[in-house]
């Protein structure tokens, strides 16, 4: 047996998954996100662990002798978290997440140091690591003279279960302080935020052996043998592992929290000035592009706390025809926007309201918001290269029919839903886990599954979604100075 576990904005996500890839059960634990101050998000690390024990016991509840099993782990999880320990190993604060935007100003100072975009092939997003460090440094001071360590947070976990101070290729390109084309730590890009190269993990591919797990929590779990744990990936790039893009011109979009347009790449394919991520990939000599929106079910799921009904119960009004869209667009900026504006300080909005918009047209002007912003992705990444034929949808907002057929009308490219099953990050990263285990092909490991069916297009209404996506462009430039 294998154990996937991935780290979420939401909660921890356990997967078991047999020697034949088949999954034997899953369990999850539950988290929150404080937001002391507007733009802030932050997670306490204990209860990453704590939700990851609650997860663990159910499965132990559920699978005993499959747990007992295991024999190799993998992780996946939020990218981009400042995870801060002194020399023993303490948390010095709360992490600072993926989609906090305290940073602003230093991301904007380091992405203006061209030896930033040159080594990393990205913009310095606030949401990265690097700017987090300078924040830390500027309003933080004592605090910052304390930092032994910085983990994102999977890596965290993974301390927390071996021991080790380690991390791999994926997940560090999303810190700013990756040698992206070379694979290292950039000790210039780390001189820049003040930090030394002392106080970054030791990295591996995702593939390979990164620690095994301590005989304490093998013996409190159950497991009655040495079990190795993985390099693992970042969410995104484990999930592609999960679904099967590792290979040249595979893609997925992914409706969760945030959304996702991601696109595997054979080389090195920089082009930060589209605002498109260049990341390492989970796996040995491949990288990947990546154009991601902040609030795609976030946007949904804020809306369905207005309306007073479910994200389910408002999907579920519009029914399974598609519809042209109306009057009304909605910008999906809720925490700002990365691909392709780069802008921390946007905020959303509804145009062309009136009084026939009604509870319905709301929603549907929210799923066309995110639409149109996965479409955005799309164009930065042909400008970055990338030429996709079709994308592969997973996340917990594909279980809406009449989103993916708006996303695949925006995109006018089909969508192809898995054959049942989950296939996203804990899924990846059990794959992960087999391959350091037993020494397993990457590539024929992490295969696709199975096509159920392909959403096309709805070719009546190609033109009217193009025509409401022109309509949505303008209007990012025209609410920018009123928003900020």
């Amino acid at each position: 047996m294998y154990l996937g576990l991935d780290l979420g904005t939401s909660g921890v996500k356990a997967m078991l998954m047999d020697d034949n890839q088949r999954i034997v059960g899953s369990a999850s634990g539950a988290l929150d996100v404080s937001r002391p101050h507007p733009g802030w998000s932050e997670q306490d690390p204990a209860d990453w662990v704590r939700a990851t024990e609650e997860a663990i016991s159910g499965l132990k509840a559920a699978h005993p002798s499959a747990l007992a099993a295991v024999r190799g782990i993998g992780l996946s999880g939020q990218m981009h978290g400042a995870t801060l320990l002194d020399a023993g190993d303490k948390v010095l604060r709360p992490c600072i997440l993926w989609n906090d935007t305290r940073s602003f100003r230093e991301a904007a100072a380091l992405d203006a140091d061209p030896q930033f975009r040159a080594i990393t092939g990205n913009i310095v997003f606030p949401g990265f690591t690097a700017p987090k460090l300078a924040w830390v440094r500027e309003n933080e001071p004592d605090l910052f003279a304390k930092v032994r360590w910085v983990l994102l947070p999977k890596d965290y976990l993974r301390l927390w279960l071996t021991g080790e101070h380690m991390s791999e290729m994926s997940d560090s390109a999303g810190t700013a302080w990756l040698d992206t084309a070379k694979r290292r730590w950039s000790e210039n890009l780390l001189s820049a935020t003040g930090m030394e190269e002392r106080q970054m993990p030791d990295l591996v591919e995702g593939t390979d052996r990164a620690g095994e797990l301590r005989p304490e929590l093998a013996s409190r779990w159950g497991m009655d043998a040495r079990v190795v744990v993985a390099g693992g990936a970042g969410d995104n790039a484990a999930s592609a592992c999960g679904v099967g893009t590792v290979g040249e011109g595979h893609a997925f979009v992914s409706l969760g929290t945030s959304g996702v347009l991601f696109a595997a790449n054979a080389s090195y394919l920089p082009n930060p000035e589209s605002a498109v991520h260049a990341f390492c990939h989970a796996l040995p000599n491949t990288w990947h592009q990546m154009g991601v929106i902040l609030s795609a079910t976030d946007a949904l799921n804020w809306y369905s706390g207005i309306a007073g009904r479910s994200a389910a119960d408002l999907s579920a009004e519009l029914g399974d025809t598609l519809k042209a869209p109306s009057s009304v667009t909605f910008l999906p900026y809720l925490s700002g926007e990365r691909t392709p504006h780069n802008d921390a300080a946007i905020r959303g909005a509804f145009a062309g309201l009136g009084h026939e918009s009604s509870r319905a047209v709301l929603t549907q002007a929210v799923m066309e918001g995110v639409s149109f912003a996965i479409r955005d992705s799309l164009e930065a990444l042909r400008a970055a290269g990338s030429i996709l034929s079709r994308v592969t949808a997973i996340g917990g907002g594909s279980r809406s029919r009449y989103w993916l057929k708006s996303i695949a009308t925006a995109l006018d490219l089909p969508v192809d839903l898995p054959a049942d099953g989950d296939f996203g990050a804990a899924f990846g990263a059990a794959r992960l886990g087999l391959i350091a285990a037993t020494g397993a092909d990457p590539v024929a490991t992490c295969h696709a599954p199975k096509t159920a069916e392909t959403i096309a297009p709805d070719a009546s209404l190609v033109a009217a979604y193009d025509e409401a996506y022109q309509r949505y462009r303008r209007l990012y430039p025209a609410i920018k100075g009123a928003t900020t």
